[in-house]
């Protein structure tokens, strides 16, 4: 067990983490901006992302990324994916030497197509890297739901240390060696999500939403694999598992999205209306740009993409998808 753990991020999930984590080792949370810092400090509650969570006495927060990562054990990197590379790159000639970092982040680097732990690998190389994913709606968590987990690393001996470190009564944590499975299930669920937010938006019911969520592990899985993913991975809590919590919950911030321009919200008001960072917004692009550099289809992303775009109305994309060339089910996936 490390003697600190430090979490970088101070959203909603970040700041569950760094609750957990608080209640069994020194933790100390990292926020951006030097104000929420401190009214965390002084109101004992995140009350911009989480203010339902008391948090732990002990649980330090601060603005300062030395200060924060200065003798930790493990980091936890709780960053947007768009802002991940450069708050890593900001903390590395400060992170204690050898400390693994972990990725809590559902996304894929715009520009340059990388997951999140590649972009570890080129900032900081020297650190061992592991991730932690799953149908893990921050709400349940706090609430007290049991849930599960996986941690994904290619060294066993760290993934059963992050796995007893993360473990509690309710948050069960299982591992899995399949880093590139597991973090694509991750970022490319969300761009599931958006498109079963845009059926239950229009009105559709439980069979249309079976659908999407079906040939969306489809689409997953053939990407995921394609790019050096393991198939049974996706059939996991990492892929089939958080694939429906997003799709079916009303807390997934992506099926919201997809909710909200299928009822003609345009998409700047809709994100710009809360702090809350839906991931597949982002990952969207880079999912179909990923899947055109290996030859694979991709029609969900396709036509979420085009309704973030502008260039397909979201009353049409069901429409789309229906009316392809009919195939075998198992089209793509033999």
């Amino acid at each position: 067990m490390p003697t600190k753990v430090c979490v970088l991020g101070a959203g909603s999930w970040g700041t569950a983490m760094a609750a957990m984590c608080a209640q069994r080792v020194p933790t100390v949370l990292w926020a951006r901006r030097p104000e929420l810092s401190a009214a965390m400090q002084t109101n004992g509650r995140n009350l911009d992302y989480l203010p339902e969570l008391a948090l732990p006495e002990g649980l330090v927060s601060t603005s300062s990324l030395a200060e924060a990562v200065e003798g930790a054990g493990v980091v936890v990197m709780a960053v947007p994916s768009h802002g991940f590379r450069a708050v890593l790159g900001e903390a590395a000639p400060d992170l204690p030497s050898g400390a693994p970092l972990v990725s809590l982040t559902k996304g894929v680097e715009q520009g340059t197509l990388a997951r999140m732990t590649e972009v570890i690998a080129a900032v900081a190389p020297a650190h061992p890297y592991a991730v932690l994913t799953g149908p893990n709606l921050v709400g349940e968590i706090v609430a007290g739901y049991p849930t599960a987990s996986v941690v994904a690393a290619t060294d066993a001996g760290l993934a059963v240390e992050l796995q007893e470190l993360f473990s509690t009564g309710a948050f069960r944590v299982y591992t899995n060696p399949d880093v590139v499975g597991c973090e694509l299930g991750g970022a490319l669920k969300n761009v599931v999500a958006i498109a079963a937010g845009v059926s239950d938006g229009l009105g559709f019911g439980d069979n249309t939403r079976a659908a999407l969520i079906t040939r969306g592990v489809a689409e997953l899985t053939r990407l995921g694999v394609a790019l050096g993913g393991q198939p049974m991975t996706f059939g996991g809590l990492t892929g089939m598992g958080d694939l429906v919590a997003t799709c079916i919950s009303r807390r997934s911030r992506n099926r919201w999205v997809g909710e909200q321009l299928a009822r003609g919200r345009p998409l700047a008001e809709i994100v710009g209306g809360t702090r809350m960072v839906a991931e597949g917004v982002r990952t969207s692009t880079a999912v179909v740009q990923l899947a055109a550099s290996v030859g694979v289809e991709m029609p969900i992303a396709d036509q979420v993409v085009a309704v973030l775009d502008g260039v397909t109305p979201a009353a049409e994309v069901v429409a789309a998808l229906m009316g392809r060339m009919m195939k075998a089910e198992l089209h793509g996936l033999n």
